[in-house]
């Protein structure tokens, strides 16, 4: 009597994530949308599909059809979902308070996803072969899905390359021509600075070289300076 292949028995390149954070229920209704199809199909089922966990199972698809091609040397384009099912995970509990004195409990709930992935049949992946070239010829869909991903990746690094140029064109249509810029005003800031700095230095040796209970430098120029502007005395004020 035969009960079928038992779970940690089943064929095929695996990946797992472990202790995610949303219920076994919820999972389940997501991975019964990409069982038994190709990897290309499921990846597109999964990016459209409007659940939170399918993001987090498309991440182990993704690493599941890695290990299946570094590990195991299988082409990605012959790869499909043999199995794929989540398993309970410990149940987090929590309390929140109630009226008159009373609690509920909250269950946060955990759970493990398997996903497995295989070599398709022949007869099937020659079917699918030739199910995309006939979309290929009517300009339906590309022949490598690896091949538009990074076409893709491509594409968007150039138009953000192109909105970074944009942006640092318009700052330079910014400066009005006659107008100081900021690195001139920079400069000339240091250039004042430097002159204070030499002023402060030309005090300092002047003091530095004074003899006590002689006059200065500049006492003597000030006295020089007050005797040229003083007018001539008038022969009334010699008398």
């Amino acid at each position: 009597m035969s009960f079928g292949t038992k779970t940690n028995e089943r064929p095929g390149t695996r990946a797992q994530v472990r202790y995610l954070r949303v219920s076994a229920y919820k999972a389940r209704e997501v991975l019964d949308l990409i069982r038994d199809q190709h990897v290309d199909d499921a990846d597109g089922i999964l990016e459209f599909t409007d659940r939170a966990v399918a993001t987090e199972i498309r991440k182990v698809l993704a690493s599941a059809v890695a290990n299946a091609e570094h590990n195991d040397s299988i082409d990605p384009n012959e790869l499909y979902v043999s199995a794929c099912f989540a398993d309970e995970g410990p149940t987090l509990k929590r309390w929140r308070p109630r009226a008159r004195g009373r609690a509920t409990r909250i269950r946060k709930r955990t759970c493990h996803i398997t996903l497995i992935v295989s070599r398709m049949d022949p007869k099937k992946l020659e079917q699918r072969q030739a199910k995309v070239s006939a979309a290929v010829g009517r300009g339906g869909v590309r022949r490598d899905a690896a091949e538009a991903r990074r076409a893709r990746v491509a594409k968007s690094q150039a138009a953000r390359a192109e909105r970074d140029h944009d942006h640092d064109h318009d700052h330079d249509e910014d400066v009005v021509p006659g107008e100081p810029t900021e690195e001139t005003i920079e400069m000339a800031n240091a250039v004042e600075e430097g002159d204070a700095g030499d002023l402060t230095d030309e005090v300092e040796d002047a003091a530095e070289n004074e003899v006590p209970g002689e006059p200065s430098e500049a006492v003597m120029d000030a006295v020089e300076e007050a005797a040229a502007s003083e007018p001539p005395a008038s022969d009334e004020e010699k008398s």
